[in-house]
């Protein structure tokens, strides 16, 4: 893998071409550690800097706490629909570039411009892992604890594209005042890197929600989908998480909830049972027994279909199931996306980027041909990384 990465760097120079240094976050004035460069600490601790062996406080929130986004500086969550959100190896391939060291670098939906895709740690489109966001219903980013964050929504294609949607689910409680606290995480091929975890944490709120109904405790997902590469052909439904989920804290120095080796990273696959899209089964009513998860068991919980909506008192109050019900509604709100519908295979979706700029389409990215997904790249542990 080395040497191929190598090679697609020379060919990009001597077309005169600068490539991104790689890696990837994602960008967005809420987020913590916005203006962070190589330069505000004594190690690279850029967002886009991977997180691997590190104390806890280097790690969580990326170690930009003190680092907030300005007050009012929100990512928003439109209940039921589809959030877009920018994921780029340097904050210039953003909207957000006069705000960068390196200025305008964008080139389109190109995540990494100028750079083979080792720069964002996949040997191509097959290679992709998935990437999610999780949420925490706390205003105050101190109370927060790992345990404290829920997985509400998957990217399975993701890194690849500069511009992600996440399909929020339609029954998303509204925030606290003062918002909630949400995180992107990211744990890319084996093939492709050392074990490096991702995390960028940031603010949010939930908006036009329509529903009180509070999210269950998560708790930590379990390997359990068809995994052929360590002899196991077939999935193990009942050995699965159902419900509520927390991401992957991995191959950090402390605090961590995942525990495997080198070769066989957590991903936000359904080899963890986290599908495409929204994760529509975190709510407190969403399962009325989950039976404890087993290699050996067969037994797996009855997803439950939503009776309503719980009326809202005020849409900055905290989530709460004393509610009273409301009749469910009879059709699917107009642009509302379908429950458990991907992102990228919905009419809503589809119509929602089709209306925006035409930067938001989803273009071939350049340098696609150097991808390497017919090379069978032998596994090895090593922290190396190209850039």
């Amino acid at each position: 893998m080395r040497s191929f990465t190598l090679l697609s760097l020379l060919v990009l120079a001597l077309n005169g071409v600068e490539p991104v240094r790689g890696h990837a976050s994602i960008w967005h004035p809420s987020m913590y550690g916005f203006n962070v460069t190589d330069k505000t600490f004594p190690y690279d601790n850029r967002p886009v800097a991977p997180l691997t062996n590190y104390t806890f406080d280097q790690w969580w929130f990326h170690g930009h706490l003190n680092y907030p986004p300005n007050p009012g500086d929100y990512f928003e969550l439109p209940a039921g629909q589809v959030a877009t959100a920018e994921i780029a190896c340097n904050k210039g391939a953003t909207t957000w570039f006069n705000s960068s060291e390196g200025g305008d670098i964008r080139q389109g939906n190109s995540p990494c411009p100028n750079s083979p895709t080792s720069a964002y740690h996949t040997t191509g489109f097959s290679d992709l892992k998935g990437c999610a966001l999780a949420i925490a219903y706390e205003s105050n980013v101190t109370k927060i604890q790992p345990e404290d964050f829920t997985v509400f929504t998957i990217n399975q294609t993701c890194v690849w594209y500069r511009f992600t949607d996440f399909a929020v689910p339609a029954r998303m409680p509204p925030c606290p005042e003062g918002g909630c606290h949400c995180a992107w995480f990211w744990i890319h091929s084996a093939d492709s890197g050392g074990e490096q975890n991702y995390m960028t944490g940031f603010k949010c709120n939930v908006t036009g929600s329509t529903s009180n109904v509070p999210l269950a405790k998560p708790q930590v997902p379990r390997r359990c989908g068809a995994d052929p590469d360590f002899g196991k052909p077939e999935a193990s439904p009942g050995n699965c998480t159902y419900g509520a989920k927390q991401p992957f804290y991995w191959f950090q120095a402390e605090r961590n909830n995942m525990f495997e080796g080198t070769y066989a990273p957590p991903f936000y696959l359904d080899l963890y049972n986290f599908k495409d899209g929204a994760q529509d089964d975190i709510f407190i009513d969403s399962y009325a027994d989950i039976p404890p998860p087993s290699p050996n068991s067969t037994v797996v919980p009855v997803l439950q279909q939503p009776q309503g909506t719980k009326t809202i008192a005020s849409s900055s109050s905290a989530p709460s199931a004393a509610s009273s019900s409301l009749p469910a509604p009879s059709s699917q709100p107009t642009n509302q996306v379908p429950f458990g519908t991907a992102p990228g295979r919905c009419s809503a979706c589809v119509k929602r980027r089709s209306q925006g700029s035409s930067n938001l389409q989803r273009r071939s990215l350049p340098f696609r041909w150097l991808s390497h997904s017919n090379v069978n790249a032998k596994r090895k542990f090593s922290l190396w990384h190209p850039f």
